[in-house]
């Protein structure tokens, strides 16, 4: 009797008790959560039965709204028991800062992928003349010249200014002095050349935005693509 009712007892834990505790035969397939915002995830992982974790670490995608899912373990359509927890990864508010490359005397063919290796985007590319073809000469970013190092967010645009091989014509430097700032920028584009450095000088002897002075000096023979520094009047 004893040894019957053992193995009537150690039936019924198997095929009655441990069955029902471990939820046996009871699993669902994970859902696809990439994409969706943390409040949709959550609903989803909620209506199919499942827990949910965020993970500490996070990354990030210029295409996703913040705190969209990026990554979930399981992964999507693995069978897990009812129940199970689900880690998911979200899409970050702000981007990370990266260190600007240096992409300048670089061919323009090695720059996209640069660029793409760092999770930042090619903008604009403006030619100018110069001697060298198809080479970065400056890197932009928002319209203002950044040099290696500079911290800059991932995802952003980066515009070249790049040489057309063009610079090997010798030139004279156009007379800007006493011209406007913007007509002697003007000139400068219109003569095959770039503006360099400006700087702004208090003086009362011309009016404001008037350029005093110029390197090189006026009728100097110089290459296509030289830049021409200006010395202007400051506005007071």
């Amino acid at each position: 009797m004893i040894i019957g009712i053992s193995i009537l007892l150690g039936f019924l834990f198997l095929k009655v008790y441990l069955p029902m505790y471990t939820n046996h035969g009871e699993s669902v397939s994970v859902p696809d959560l990439s994409g969706y915002t943390f409040d949709e995830g959550v609903d989803i992982l909620d209506r199919a039965g499942l827990q949910y974790e965020v993970s500490l670490d996070s990354g990030f995608n210029t295409d996703l709204k913040t705190f969209a899912i990026l990554k979930q373990i399981p992964e999507a359509n693995a069978q897990v028991k009812t129940g199970k927890t689900v880690y998911i990864t979200l899409n970050a508010k702000n981007p990370p800062m990266l260190k600007m490359p240096n992409l300048v005397n670089t061919h323009l063919k090695n720059v996209q992928d640069i660029l793409s290796n760092m999770g930042l985007e090619r903008g604009d590319i403006r030619y100018v003349p110069d001697i060298a073809t198809n080479v970065v000469l400056e890197q932009k970013y928002r319209g203002v010249t950044v040099s290696e190092g500079f911290e800059i967010p991932k995802g952003a645009t980066i515009d070249l200014v790049v040489g057309d091989g063009m610079g090997n014509q010798i030139l004279a430097v156009p007379d800007l002095k006493g011209m406007d700032e913007v007509e002697a920028e003007f000139l400068i584009l219109g003569s095959s050349l770039r503006v360099g450095n400006k700087y702004y000088l208090d003086t009362d002897s011309v009016g404001a935005g008037k350029v005093l002075r110029q390197t090189p000096q006026a009728a100097s023979r110089v290459k296509t693509g030289e830049l021409i520094d200006l010395w202007i009047a400051k506005d007071n």
